[in-house]
């Protein structure tokens, strides 16, 4: 729960956390909440299923995040920083997206792979290819007019 009251933000900015919480989809219904309706969301991540989703464990996370864990410290002689299910969770485009489309507080204003030039930005829309090319999502949300009192 962020310490912020409800609506006080015009901006709600997280940039590569979302895949370091164990509930992602929480973290960003809180950022909706603490946005001021007519006010943005910003969310980017770095989905499990792309070529950098283990991080520093990449691409051997391919073949388990534990196992490439191990495979880390054989050859580095420390555990890697980001721990599979302990301080990094698969997300996934397909979930943000989906998150997304059923969160009715918010418009979807552009979701694109960041780091991608402008004529890679159609491959959000290509199930399948997208987990593996969308090296990085990034979400923009507008927050919607309060309806509940009219």
């Amino acid at each position: 729960a962020m310490p912020f009251r409800t609506g006080s933000a015009d901006v709600c900015l997280s940039s590569n956390a979302l895949e370091h919480v164990p509930d992602p989809w929480r973290m960003a219904d809180e950022m909706v909440r603490v946005t001021r309706p007519g006010g943005v969301v910003y969310l980017s991540f770095t989905n499990w299923l792309s070529f950098w989703g283990g991080h520093e464990t990449s691409p051997w996370h391919y073949l388990g995040g534990e196992r490439a864990a191990r495979r880390y410290e054989r050859k580095n002689g420390h555990p890697p920083k980001n721990r599979y299910m302990r301080s990094l969770y698969p997300v996934s485009v397909a979930d943000a997206l989906a998150w997304a489309k059923s969160c009715r507080e918010v418009e979807v204003l552009d979701a694109i792979p960041r780091y991608h030039p402008r004529w890679a930005q159609g491959i959000v829309r290509v199930p399948g290819l997208r987990e593996v090319a969308t090296w990085n999502l990034v979400l923009i949300l507008r927050k919607l007019p309060d309806t509940r009192d009219e």
